[in-house]
């Protein structure tokens, strides 16, 4: 082989090798694009949220339901309650001495949270399509239904819808529930108050025949007078799923909310003593008849988390 020979065939190769190597930096940059974007973090998301850098959480909750969410000697107590102060403490809110409860109506809750009175709302807030309009949901963290309350003197008088219909019948629900929308849907024509506890004090006091409600309100009231009344099911045929209540501007607590509750829903699922069946267990467990589970949050977003510790503030 000639020299000139041998010059072509070292430049064909250097060619070939470099044709090759363009090739492979190629595939390796269209692997990189293809790449999954890192996954944000729980604490990016805090930074992204309007409580960072909030001493106190605002915490939305009703002070007049036993068991849900009640005042009791001066401390804020019931299963919503509980559920607040697990995400609390999730969201770096240790104790309740960095929450700041605020006593919600359930005319209250939307306004107070579009108003900028409250972070949260954790208070039997059923999720609904209209709601969904006016601010976000996370969860649901609780799935109960729609039930009656009469007096003993009357078990026997209403069992039916159809007997809710009597003109005889005073039937009485809090304004700006579900349940009102719900009578309202059977012909059921119902005094509306300002709180379920109205309806139940009218009932003792001989003003009203019946209470209507989600059966955890009224499973809270039948725990004060457990010789006074009666739970009677009766076949509404809805379901109603309780979220927590977030600004709609704030994408970010939302999820952050989400993934809070998904964590007591993983637990529970493998085993493990979760804050959701510990904060059930001293609150409605015992006054409910069917066994419940936390129901899987929706639409939780995959987040890096850390160490299931509270961030340090």
């Amino acid at each position: 082989m000639n020299d000139t020979s041998a010059r072509h065939r070292v430049r064909s190769v250097a060619a070939t090798l470099a044709v090759a190597l363009t090739l492979t930096l190629a595939a390796a940059a269209g692997c990189d694009n293809r790449r999954e974007p890192s996954l944000p973090s729980v604490r990016d998301k805090l930074r992204e949220s309007h409580i960072d850098g909030q001493p106190k959480i605002k915490i939305g909750v009703a002070t007049t339901e036993p068991l849900m969410g009640e005042l009791r000697n001066g401390a804020h107590a019931g299963f919503d309650v509980e559920i607040a102060r697990y995400v609390a403490s999730y969201l770096g809110y240790e104790g309740d001495q960095r929450i700041e409860w605020v006593s919600v109506t359930t005319e209250d809750r939307i306004p107070a949270l579009q108003g900028g009175l409250v972070d949260l709302v954790v208070s039997s807030f059923s999720i609904t399509e209209e709601r969904e309009k006016l601010v976000s949901f996370a969860g649901p963290y609780f799935v109960t239904t729609q039930e009656v309350m009469v007096p003993t003197r009357l078990k026997d008088k209403i069992r039916t819808i159809e007997d809710l219909r009597e003109p005889a019948y005073k039937v009485c629900t809090s304004g700006g529930s579900t349940t009102e929308a719900e009578l309202a849907k059977h012909d059921v024509k119902a005094l509306v108050v300002k709180e379920v506890g109205d309806c139940v004090k009218g009932i003792r006091e001989g003003r009203y025949d019946a209470v209507s409600s989600d059966e955890t309100i009224l499973a809270g009231f039948l725990s004060l007078y457990p010789t006074e009344f009666e739970i009677v099911d009766m076949p509404f045929g809805t379901s109603e799923l309780l979220g927590i209540g977030v600004p709609i501007g704030d994408p970010a607590l939302r999820d952050l909310v989400a993934f809070a509750l998904q964590k007591s829903y993983l637990a529970g699922r493998n085993g493990i003593s979760s804050p959701w069946l510990t904060a059930y267990n001293r609150t409605l467990g015992p006054w409910l008849k069917a066994e419940k589970a936390q129901p899987q949050p929706l639409n939780v977003p995959d987040l890096v988390d850390f160490d299931d510790k509270a961030p340090t503030r």
